[in-house]
């Protein structure tokens, strides 16, 4: 293939990453097309107050742009949304990309193999190479409560947060737990009038000083020494490669984390019965770990109440629950989540003889080492099922996927190949490996957390980081097949009723053999017409 046409869907981490190494590798036609008014992904939707990553700002950084100078050890939004901006700019990737474009289907054409792809604007793209980076958790999740539509006052989700919202003096209810309920209740409550937090089901959280800042000392160090940055980026990125030793298999370092998590509850909540109410049933780092240093002393505070009870309606004036009990409220913020399975959705994706997305992941979303689906040829993912957004850098996964389709586009223009496609046989046999290595990780010892798809599997990463450096490091030909590049050719031949018929569609050499032959009795044909008329005009 000689310079493909390249679309990658999503301006995210795995967007950005992805055209990068794609330019890095001298591919050229790349285009990314984004929904959103800005690059960033999770970064530029979520604005809500707190917003704060719990990873380390020194290793949630592209290997590519290292930042020294984070003002704080862990970066809120306000911070890393910027810094987005500031790479693709850097490294001039903001030709290449369109913001307020939104992707609404992309069909494989098995005769032209290319992808046709269509916009909300009505805009038609064809494309030979189609990448989906469109991230796991950007469409919110709405509870189905019954009256929210009738609430008087305003509702809003984090992942949609209006700033024009009020909420210092009112009276506050958040509903949801996980790392987004806690920052928005640690940040809204000291100003709120009161606050309510409303939760389903408690969190294991660790506790962790998330607002101390990073020393200009330090930042000016890593900015001038960049060798010194280089290696604490290394260490600190060895160092979270054991976060994924303790999430995939017992040892003695799951249970000390475990521990930790017990005694961050029991030190910080000394009343035993809120401590009753905010102690899980399920063991920790089952679920997505929550990372805070102010939640317990929030939830704690005199304006603050916590409610385990059921939600039955919500009011015009308030909240009602199971107990009968109203909880008057002036602003409803729902940290309810992400339909994280979505992947593509709402985008319609037909691969070959039409089948869609939706129809060929019905059991679940599956691919082969995350990044390739059977039936959808030259399409990719990055980020796609079963990456490892539990334990693993996104941003050195993405890379190292980047690279991995990179290498796949190299092999089809090295055999003049024009499509690629991950056999159904590779892709069973990862996903059976996928499912053995899951039995002993903590994320399947029993918890209803966003990592597990529709029928139950977690939707993670089993193994540690060599194993995924190891399988994307490069691909293994044998478990896809590769199609010829098409030829058009077009040409006149004369057929039994002796009419004129037009021959003019792609084909394969392989298959070409009649139109060939129909092709040259055709040039036969015009050549012996053409003596027949020289020798008419020849001097006698």
């Amino acid at each position: 293939m000689t310079a493909p046409r390249i679309l990658i869907i999503g301006a995210g981490v795995a967007g950005i990453t992805a055209l990068h190494v794609l330019r890095e590798r001298g591919y050229t036609d790349v285009a990314v097309l984004e929904k959103g008014d800005d690059v960033g992904g999770v970064w530029h939707w979520n604005r809500y107050p707190g917003l704060t990553c719990d990873v380390p700002s020194q290793i949630y950084q592209f290997g590519f742009a290292p930042k020294p100078d984070w003002t704080r050890i862990w970066a809120d939004g306000s911070e890393i949304q910027p810094y987005h901006r500031d790479v693709v700019e850097q490294f001039g990737l903001a030709p290449h990309i369109r913001c307020n474009t939104e992707v609404t289907s992309a069909a494989w054409d098995d005769d032209a193999r290319t992808w046709a792809v269509s916009t909300a604007a009505g805009e038609d793209l064809v494309v030979d190479v189609l990448i989906c980076a469109t991230g796991v958790l950007h469409h919110p999740a709405i509870p189905d409560i019954p009256g929210l539509a009738e609430f008087d006052g305003p509702v809003v989700h984090t992942a949609r947060w209006d700033g024009d919202v009020v909420t210092d003096g009112k009276r506050i209810a958040v509903i949801g737990t996980g790392s987004t309920g806690v920052q928005v209740v640690s940040a809204l409550q000291p100003a709120a009038s009161s606050i309510v937090h409303f939760v389903r089901s408690p969190q294991w959280i660790l506790w962790a000083p998330m607002g101390i800042r990073q020393s200009r000392v330090v930042s000016s160090v890593l900015r001038r020494l960049p060798p010194v940055h280089q290696t604490l980026t290394k260490s600190l990125l060895w160092g979270s490669g054991i976060l994924a030793d303790i999430t995939t298999r017992p040892s003695w370092r799951r249970r000390l984390v475990q521990a930790y998590a017990r005694l961050s509850l029991r030190v910080q909540v000394r009343d035993r019965a809120l401590r009753t109410v905010l102690t899980p049933d399920y063991e920790p780092l089952c679920k997505r770990q929550v990372v805070s240093g102010t939640y317990y002393r929030a939830i704690q505070a005199h304006n603050a109440i916590l409610v385990n009870d059921p939600i039955t309606e919500i009011t015009a004036q308030g909240i009602r629950t199971a107990d009968g009990t109203t909880h008057p409220v002036d602003v409803v913020v729902l940290a309810t989540g992400f339909h994280a399975h979505n992947y593509t959705r709402p985008m319609t994706v037909s691969g070959r003889d039409g089948m869609t997305l939706d129809e060929a992941w019905a059991d679940g979303p599956r691919a082969y080492r995350t990044l390739a689906v059977p039936g959808f040829p030259n399409m990719f993912t990055v980020l796609g099922p079963n990456s490892p957004t539990g334990s693993i850098s996104l941003q050195l996964t993405s890379e190292l996927t980047a690279g991995y389709i990179a290498d796949l586009l190299d092999h089809l223009e090295q055999t003049s190949s024009a499509t690629v496609e991950v056999t159904e046989e590779a892709t069973k046999k990862f996903n059976a490996d996928v499912t053995q290595a899951m039995t002993p990780t903590v994320w399947n010892t029993g918890c209803n957390s966003w990592y597990l798809t529709p029928n139950g599997a977690v939707d993670l990463w089993p193994w540690d980081k060599p194993t995924l450096t190891r399988m994307l490091a490069h691909p293994d030909l044998d478990h896809s097949t590769f199609a010829p590049r098409m030829v058009r050719r077009c040409c006149r031949h004369v057929d039994a009723s002796g009419a004129q018929v037009r021959i003019s569609s792609p084909i394969a050499w392989v298959v070409a053999a009649d139109v060939r032959r129909h092709c040259a009795r055709a040039l036969l044909g015009v050549l012996a017409r053409l003596d027949v008329r020289l020798d008419r005009r020849a001097p006698r």
